[in-house]
């Protein structure tokens, strides 16, 4: 597919990797000539310094045989007007990033108006993502399928758990839950593992499971943890923090924002009535102990510097038992910060650029299977895809254990009806099915990839 990008902000630049990855022809679009000589040499894409609202520059870029315009620029206004001209110079599809809350309580509308294919709010994603990590603080990560009937819950075997040394089938038989476990990260490497995988202690293993299937295995291994915090401490008062407090506060969980700036303390007074707003630096150490660090159940570090996030985390780790979520945007020392124990690690660009990423598949195949969901797991070695079946293929009506399927790929799930199965060898595919795949291999946008050709 052709698609222009206009932004070369951390989610252009990231979109723009995982697009030409898959072999899509990009252009990217920013007024900033130095912005467009920092995308990496590696991203082999076509390039072009000006504004992406102006038709010229729009048609000097191909946006008339464009199939997709996505617009991630700094500011909404400038995102939906270049999507507004690029429906009309174009006819493309068209994906706008839009951020601020006023403008997200009439989000539909807004879409519905400007002909948008997507509206993106990586803010509000981030918080969605956070908020699920919240309810369940024990885990990692939770990535969420069939409209919230399924579950993939990424954790880390503890000592005390008692599975280390056990294969996946000896937990299986002790546990009797219908679980999957889809995904094991160990010291770098990542695995799929088969019923002859063996665990230990500190390995991060991903399970797949409805809710209520998932809180049985998690209660029968031990982990003592499975009701969501009653508390919630925030450093930085941004946008990610209002839409996370608007979620948590409802849900009866007590909110503390710390703020350093006095005039975005008093619009969190307004726009959050709820929450306690605290004036002050976050970085404060007695500040923050004072505000009662030692009793809060989680601690989340959402400020616009990385560095300053890391070490707020690092200090709520000695000194509190909190659960911690740590936002991360710039990912050079990646590999270094997974070592720090720094709770769970959001990634607001990836979020982003995982949904697109969907949104774009989906529309390389609208006939066959459709990609529902997308997210990309195992420390970004490996996708879990959830396909929507639309029609009868060489993959249905067959049972599973007859299927040659690719290595490193496993079926997690069916969806039939609403009714969720973890699925063995005799059971079949069927048209109307959502079915969830974890593999290895990047780029499937058909059921029928699942095959070995």
């Amino acid at each position: 597919m052709k698609i222009i990008i206009i932004g070369c902000g951390k989610v252009g630049i990231a979109l723009a990797a995982q697009l030409v990855s898959e072999d899509h022809d990009v252009t990217l679009i920013d007024e900033s000539a130095q912005k467009i000589q920092n995308v990496p040499d590696d991203i082999d894409a076509i390039k072009y310094v000006g504004n992406g609202a102006s038709v010229a520059v729009l048609r000097e870029a191909g946006v008339d045989t464009a199939d997709l315009l996505i617009a991630v620029t700094g500011l909404d206004e400038v995102n939906l007007l270049c999507c507004l001209i690029a429906k009309k110079a174009g006819n493309c599809h068209t994906i706008a990033r839009v951020r601020n809350p006023v403008y997200y309580e009439e989000i539909e509308f807004i879409r519905k108006q400007l002909g948008l294919s997507m509206i993106i709010n990586p803010e509000l994603a981030a918080a969605n993502e956070i908020s699920r990590i919240l309810r369940f603080p024990s885990a990692i990560k939770i990535d969420v399928f069939a409209k919230g009937r399924v579950e993939l819950v990424k954790f880390k075997v503890l000592p005390e758990y008692k599975l280390d040394g056990l294969s996946i089938m000896d937990v299986m038989g002790r546990c009797r839950s219908d679980v999957l476990i889809s995904g094991v990260e160990r010291g770098g490497e990542t695995a799929i593992p088969d019923g002859q995988f063996v665990l230990q202690n500190h390995d991060i293993v991903s399970v797949m499971a409805t809710p209520k299937n998932s809180m049985d295995f998690f209660r029968k291994i031990g982990v003592q943890q499975t009701g969501r915090v009653n508390n919630a401490m925030i450093v930085g008062g941004g946008k990610i923090a209002v839409y996370l407090a608007k979620q948590l506060i409802p849900m009866g969980i007590r909110v503390k924002i710390i703020e350093r700036d006095r005039n975005r303390c008093e619009e969190l007074g307004e726009l959050l009535p709820s929450a306690l707003i605290i004036h002050g630096d976050g970085s404060d150490q007695n500040l923050l102990q004072e505000e009662g660090l030692r009793e809060a159940e989680s601690f989340v570090t959402l400020t616009n510097m990385d560095e300053e996030n890391i070490f707020l985390a690092l200090f709520a780790r000695e000194n509190s038992h909190a659960k911690l979520v740590t936002k991360v945007n710039k990912i050079a020392f990646d590999e270094i910060i997974r070592k720090m124990d720094l709770g769970s690690l959001i990634h607001p660009k990836f979020i982003t650029a995982d949904s697109i990423v969907q949104h774009v598949r989906a529309m390389q195949n609208s006939i066959g299977s459709n990609v529902e969901t997308l997210y990309h797991i195992l420390d970004g070695k490996a996708e879990a895809l959830e396909f929507l079946i639309r029609e009868e293929s060489e993959v249905t009506n067959i049972p599973l254990m007859e299927l040659s399927l690719k290595d490193n790929l496993l079926l997690a799930s069916i969806n039939r009806g609403g009714q969720i199965r973890i699925p063995r060898g005799h059971d079949q595919i069927q048209k109307g099915d959502t079915v969830i795949v974890v593999t290895t291999h990047a780029g499937l946008s058909d059921i029928r990839d699942i095959l070995k050709r």
